[in-house]
């Protein structure tokens, strides 16, 4: 589990929900430092100056909505995100994971849900564990798991904590298809494995990313009603 003095920044103009969520995260969690913005220009300031481990973003807030709050963000750090929503809507659920979240949790949610999620989206920040290769090579593409860094040939490419753990995933399965429910297990865990947006999602990010020509893929192929895999051939 994560480390001692790990930092929560709760994004929500509402006192009541910022209340609730510090009192699950001190009884569960003591050692954790819980950090509240009322707005999204206060919480992007804290972002910058804090450097949270997590961010927990509210959608609708006045003035700032947390789209424009996660399109910001995204411009200066890669910070997980799990998005608070009042709303139970694909379209608002596929939009922030496509600007950039991690995981999103729908209002009124358990607090020891929303603990749960917090817990696995930090352990995905941190990595596998366990003895691993410190540089994987599939093509031009070259995964540095010790410094988390991703280079296509010899450019580097900045992806958020979800993505490199996806990428991580396929990349040690590389040239064999994973099915989608155990990339939504490894990736996201066990409780996640109907939650098939995830994966266009962020299939969809990564070949932006790290695709030549991300409408016809070179690395990430589709095995059609199966899964994904990575294809480590020279091309």
């Amino acid at each position: 589990m994560k480390k001692a003095g790990t930092k929560i920044l709760i994004i929500d103009d509402e006192p009541d929900v910022t209340a609730a969520v510090k009192l699950t995260i001190s009884i569960q969690e003591p050692t954790w430092q819980v950090m509240e913005a009322h707005n999204g220009d206060q919480g992007l300031g804290l972002v910058g100056r804090e450097s949270p481990d997590l961010v927990l973003l509210d959608l609708a807030m006045p003035e700032l909505h947390g789209f424009d709050v996660l399109k910001q963000l995204r411009l200066f750090s890669n910070v997980p995100v799990i998005i608070l929503t009042v709303a139970d809507d694909e379209l608002d659920k596929v939009r922030g994971l496509e600007l950039g979240a991690d995981d999103y949790i729908v209002k009124p949610f358990a607090h020891l849900e929303l603990l749960a999620r917090i817990r696995s989206v930090l352990r995905r920040a941190e990595g596998v564990s366990g003895p691993v290769e410190p540089v994987l090579t599939c093509g031009d593409l070259r995964i540095d798991f010790n410094r988390k860094r991703v280079a296509v040939g010899e450019r580097e490419i900045k992806l958020t904590t979800t993505e490199f753990r996806l990428l991580e995933v396929l990349v040690r399965n590389a040239g064999q298809v994973v099915p989608d429910e155990l990339l939504l297990s490894r990736v996201w865990g066990p409780e996640a494995v109907d939650e098939t947006d995830y994966l266009k999602v962020f299939t969809y990010r990564l070949r932006r990313k790290i695709e030549p020509d991300p409408a016809n893929p070179r690395y990430l192929l589709t095995e059609w009603g199966v899964g994904y895999w990575l294809d480590a051939g020279e091309g």
